[in-house]
């Protein structure tokens, strides 16, 4: 499947995790990577990188290999890390309240401007440095402030209503941390979903699978 762009989804879901190996390298005192030793470290082939490297016209040189300082901050510009694009959370429970202190805190190409509940009782309360806003302002805060995503850690039943509501007033991106498909219903918008629950599950059945395989040894 590919992206507008004509990217590979496959290889546009693996820029993060280039940045977040390239910058930490850099953050340790390493200032250039191959092709070889960077794929050993992340799991993956040499060739698979610079073929993922050369969808965006190719960085290393012939036997030198990758400048970790200098492509971490290409791919940051690839990405639009420096955009702040701004992001409103809808949901202060847990969840919303974890999301909103701690992915946030770093440049990753958006800026939180508020936090929005439906209910009362959290209304005025403090999360981070936003007080959080009762949904019925909802409507005139995103006229006035033009947010360009929405963060939604809402329950499951109530996702459908807000992403409709959001679509209504120009939100047309969504990350999603809930399990309802909003790609079903807002098929134009731009919808990343994140699924702890299912990533719980996979552990689940890999730890699983790795007690039956060492029953079968013994």
């Amino acid at each position: 499947m590919k992206d507008s762009t004509g990217i590979s989804m496959s290889v546009i879901r693996r820029l993060p995790r280039y940045y977040q190996y390239l910058t930490d390298l850099s953050n340790n005192g390493i200032e250039r990577i191959s092709s070889s030793e960077l794929a050993e470290k992340m799991g993956l082939t040499a060739s698979q990188i610079r073929q993922d490297f050369n969808c965006f016209g190719g960085f290393g040189l012939q036997g030198y290999g990758y400048n970790t300082k200098q492509l971490a901050n290409a791919l940051a510009g690839i990405m639009g890390l420096d955009s702040d694009f701004s992001a409103i959370l809808i949901g202060a429970g847990n969840l919303g309240r974890a999301v909103a202190a701690h992915l946030f805190s770093e440049q990753n190409g958006f800026k939180l401007i508020a936090v929005f509940d439906s209910d009362k009782k959290l209304e005025g309360k403090k999360v981070g440095k936003f007080s959080v806003m009762h949904m019925d302002a909802l409507e005139d805060f995103c006229r006035e402030n033009k947010p360009v995503t929405a963060v939604l850690c809402v329950p499951d039943e109530a996702a459908k209503e807000v992403a409709l509501k959001l679509d209504s007033l120009g939100v047309k991106s969504f990350w999603n941390f809930s399990h309802f498909d909003i790609s079903s219903i807002l098929p134009n918008s731009r919808v990343e979903n994140v699924h702890l629950k299912d990533s719980l599950m996979t552990l689940c059945f890999l730890i699983k699978s790795d007690m039956e395989k060492n029953k079968e040894k013994h």
